[in-house]
């Protein structure tokens, strides 16, 4: 999914979450202040909005870590115990955060906050924030696979002039258009207007004019379907189109950024700088 793309989804799964978190933390201090009526007021708000701050700060570093470790069929083991691990760094991080925010409230009204036994507290909140860790991932998992269907989705058409999808094995090696089925509409794609194609779980998403077509396969499999002339694989996740290029810029370890001319910006890893450089 284009850098566009994925920062109109997170402001939208930001916005969701920040209408969830209001809520939440309104109804949660109307319960905390009818529970406790010996406390002051500002103290069981305190508790409730400080929780709360601390999960909508830590939302982006959420979406960050869910693009870079995506669920799939083939590789989903893996991809379940990182998030469990990171499930774990966002309950201690939510927490660290959260009792430092009570204490300076505290402070500011010459009172001491008392977290009690870490190991206990962290066990409890745990329980609350791998639901809510998997929560943040799922409504930004439903936000994209809504923005990749109204998008369209494309497949790979038969000779040019025929208009018609073919089965597997008739495809062309190289097709010189795809079909894209855009809600209630069918039109073409040039494959010379492809500007570049990304890996997005298991779909790649041709890139034309900053939008996504998201097409089921492989980099490997689009790689054999594209012109080496035209385009260039930079990167596991990355082909862009030669022409696209403006500029390379070299990193640390061998590893490069490639910039394009419409402003957007690609990895290119050290196993394929040296092919990009000759070509």
């Amino acid at each position: 999914m284009p850098r566009n793309a994925l920062r109109w989804t997170d402001s939208l799964v930001l916005a969701i979450w920040l209408a969830i978190l209001a809520t939440n933390t309104l109804l949660n201090g109307l319960v905390s202040r009818a529970d406790h009526p010996e406390l002051a007021a500002w103290e069981t708000w305190t508790w409730n909005v400080s929780s709360a701050l601390m999960v909508l700060l830590l939302i982006p570093v959420v979406l960050w870590f869910g693009e870079r470790a995506p669920l799939s069929w083939s590789r989903w083991r893996q991809a379940l115990l990182l998030h469990l691990l990171a499930s774990m760094a966002f309950c201690v991080l939510h927490v660290a955060g959260m009792v430092g925010l009570r204490i300076l409230a505290y402070r500011q009204m010459g009172g001491h906050y008392d977290f009690g036994d870490w190991s206990k507290g962290l066990a409890y909140e745990y329980l609350k924030d791998v639901r809510t860790y998997a929560s943040i991932l799922a409504v930004a998992w439903a936000c994209r696979f809504l923005l990749l269907r109204s998008g369209g989705e494309a497949s790979v058409l038969a000779a040019p002039d025929t208009g018609v999808p073919v089965v597997e094995e008739a495809r062309p090696a190289r097709p010189e258009r795809f079909l894209v089925r855009k809600l209630d509409r069918e039109f073409l794609i040039a494959t010379c207007d492809i500007e570049r194609v990304e890996a997005n779980g298991n779909y790649v998403n041709l890139i034309v004019a900053g939008r996504a077509y998201p097409l089921r396969g492989t980099m490997t499999g689009i790689e054999s379907q594209l012109d080496p002339a035209q385009f260039l694989r930079v990167h596991r996740s990355h082909i862009v189109r030669a022409d696209r290029i403006a500029s390379i810029e070299p990193m640390d370890a061998g590893d490069a950024r490639i910039h394009l001319k419409d402003q957007g910006v690609v990895p290119c890893s050290r196993r394929y700088r040296e092919a990009l450089r000759a070509a």
